[in-house]
């Protein structure tokens, strides 16, 4: 090939966070292997209980027009929350070690050789729990609960029910939704994920410890000193008060504890938005991430 050519050869763009997001994805196979198990798990579980589905259905039909909507919802809201759970957990031990895994085998040293700096480094793990599990949670439920409302469909058509699972069952509601609450609940569990990156990158050994022990500490310090629960009432509310503030709760009945969410209008993006705590989280995930970028530029393998 001439000189000529050679030069006019078009370059391959490098896009490092993409291939360091990809990366992510290749050394931790339980993003996406741990959601798909809870989804074969929960449509098999689904199966099994589909024998007496039938009767459980004449008995919602008997309810009111509420109550029916709520207990046909029900084990769809039941798969999407398993779903969802197992998607938490396989974030928070992915980012407890995602920086401290290549220190430990010491892989740190071939990573810090290439020409990718720290902060597409710390940032490509930061999506992962952020914007890859959330994304894949969603698509893995979508699917999951299709082929729930197939097998539902099947077993109700020979008694001729089949049509009030279509009927009574909001599909796209319940998908906007689902996408609504996981990027509101992505965002609220911004610096939890922020500070297991911060121990991460910082521990040098026991990383679930150093990054539960110290919040326990400060509640047990607090109750014991003032007999008062607000530490520890904050850091409930860290966990789970994306839904109360992202959402207009509605029980069914009024009499229970069990929120429904099957509407629209109870999407409150206002409120979630205008809210202090979502706005303090994001500043305390920024400096959490930017120590864990400043300490992954000096620490060293183990």
């Amino acid at each position: 090939m001439s000189a000529q050519a050679e030069a006019t050869t078009p370059v391959a763009k490098i896009r490092p966070f993409y291939w360091s997001v990809r990366r992510e994805l290749w050394e931790n196979r339980s993003i996406y292997m741990a959601p798909l198990i809870a989804a074969c798990v929960v449509i098999f579980g689904f199966g099994m209980a589909a024998f007496g589905l039938p009767q459980r259905r004449l008995n919602a039909l008997a309810l009111e027009s509420a109550h029916q909507r709520a207990a046909i919802e029900l084990p769809y809201d039941a798969a999407a929350m398993m779903i969802m759970f197992t998607a938490f957990i396989v974030g928070f031990f992915y980012c407890l070690d995602a920086l401290y895994g290549e220190r430990r085998d010491r892989s740190v040293l071939f990573w810090k050789s290439l020409p990718v700096s720290d902060l597409t480094t710390v940032l490509a793990k930061l999506f992962v729990p952020l914007v890859i599990l959330p994304a894949l949670t969603f698509a893995i439920i979508i699917v999951t609960q299709f082929l729930m409302l197939l097998i539902s469909t099947a077993v109700l058509l020979p008694a001729g029910l089949a049509g009030t699972t279509w009927k009574l069952l909001p599909w796209f509601q319940l998908s906007v939704i689902l996408f609504y609450g996981l990027v509101t609940m992505a965002l609220w569990h911004a610096p939890l994920f922020g500070w297991l990156l911060l121990v991460s990158s910082y521990a040098r050994k026991a990383t679930f410890l150093w990054a539960v022990l110290p919040w326990l500490a400060i509640s047990a310090i607090e109750k014991i000193a003032f007999n008062t629960q607000f530490f520890a009432q904050l850091l409930s509310r860290r966990i789970t008060g994306s839904f109360e503030d992202a959402f207009v709760v509605v029980r069914y009945p009024k009499d229970t504890h069990v929120p429904i969410v099957d509407r629209l209008t109870q999407l409150d993006p206002v409120k979630f938005f205008t809210s202090p705590g979502l706005w303090i989280g994001l500043v305390l995930a920024a400096v959490f991430v930017a120590a864990a970028i400043r300490l992954r530029r000096y620490r060293g393998p183990l």
